[in-house]
């Protein structure tokens, strides 16, 4: 019979596990916008760029993402994809808007941030901060953390694929 651990070397060992753990990211609110499960992929090879990616609720008026900065990368711009004849292309686009009521998914093949020239390979656990910048509601900066390579969303690699939400519209 093997002897039962004690609550003491419990309380040692749990913050040991714990830590261990990838941190989940939390919702982070700026007035009516809600920011939730910000991710990124990590790099592929020497991979020079990288995406950010996210949920957005909206509970107010419209509003509208205008700029992101990231101190991971020497340029951020907002992107969008396009279909250009049987070819899906990254196009830069002006700002983001997000219509009041309404949930809007960045994600792989849509809307995302753009992280250009990184100064360092984006590493799976690893996490960095983003600044978001909004037109009426102002900037906030969220934690984003970085997913595998082949990652599609959600923390841990699980997630909303944007079913049934709105997309947003570009500028």
């Amino acid at each position: 019979m093997r002897p039962m651990p004690s609550l003491a070397a419990a309380a040692v060992a749990l913050p040991m596990v714990l830590s261990s753990v990838p941190a989940l990211a939390g919702d982070t609110t700026l007035g009516p916008l809600t920011v939730s499960d910000p991710w990124a992929r990590a790099s592929a090879g020497m991979a020079r760029a990288g995406a950010a990616f996210m949920t957005i609720r909206n509970d107010g008026a419209t509003d509208r993402l205008v700029a992101a900065d990231a101190d991971v990368s020497a340029v951020v711009e907002l992107h969008t994809h396009i279909k250009d004849g049987d070819v899906m292309r990254m196009r830069k686009v002006e700002a983001i808007d997000f219509t009041g009521g309404t949930e809007t998914v960045l994600q792989p093949g849509g809307l995302h941030v753009m992280l250009i020239e990184l100064h360092a390979p984006l590493k799976e656990g690893e996490t960095f901060p983003l600044s978001l910048t909004f037109e009426s509601a102002g900037t906030v900066e969220v934690t984003v953390t970085v997913q595998g390579v082949g990652a599609m969303g959600g923390q841990m690699g699980g997630g909303h694929m944007g079913g049934g939400l709105s997309h947003g519209t570009t500028n």
